[in-house]
């Protein structure tokens, strides 16, 4: 079983999350292999998906976006994770629903979106991003969660370790096993 984790980061905070629930999913023995989302051409060999974003003015980044109407026949086959990055500050801001990610949610049938507190450091900002920053009245600093990611990561190996042992037949027309409702969670 072989997990691909994709996630679009304008600044690399993202992408650190991406690495860290790769290093879970093999820790929990899947073979988890990261890339980034224009590097994707195929999944072929991919059983399963995690796509992220970081969020910036309540939108996915367009490589993110891209990847999932793009690969959006092959990720309806296939079970997906998705997670957004974003939040900062204490608390949390924005705390506004991602649309992207609804919408990616319904291209790709996931079983789940989750949102991430991000990290803040307004020295790597363009003058919009900064002006967007003092507007949410959130500070620099790393408000990643990082306990939170790891036990999301696990999660999901669990998931994926329970689906393949009981993997029990043929599946309904337009299912694949294990797909219910999305859960929306924010910290």
């Amino acid at each position: 079983m072989t997990v691909l984790v994709t996630a679009a980061s304008r600044h690399g905070a993202t992408q650190a999350i991406a690495h860290e629930i790769a290093r879970q999913l093999r820790a929990a023995g899947r073979s988890a292999r990261v890339l980034e989302p224009e590097a994707v051409d195929t999944l072929d060999g991919v059983d399963a998906v995690v796509l992220g974003s970081a969020v910036y003015r309540g939108r996915w980044l367009p490589e993110a976006r891209n990847l999932a109407a793009r690969l959006e026949p092959d990720l309806a086959h296939r079970d997906v994770w998705l997670f957004s990055s974003g939040p900062v500050g204490e608390p949390p801001r924005p705390t506004d629903d991602v649309a992207d990610a609804a919408r990616a949610a319904r291209l790709t049938h996931a079983r789940e979106h989750r949102v991430f507190t991000g990290r803040l450091d307004l020295s790597c900002l363009s003058r919009g991003e900064r002006a967007g920053a003092r507007r949410l009245h959130a500070g620099d600093g790393d408000y990643r969660d990082w306990y939170e990611i790891r036990c999301w990561a696990t999660q999901i190996a669990d998931q994926i370790a329970s689906d393949h042992d009981t993997d029990s037949g043929p599946e309904s027309p337009g299912t694949h096993p294990g797909h219910g409702p999305i859960e929306e969670r924010h910290p």
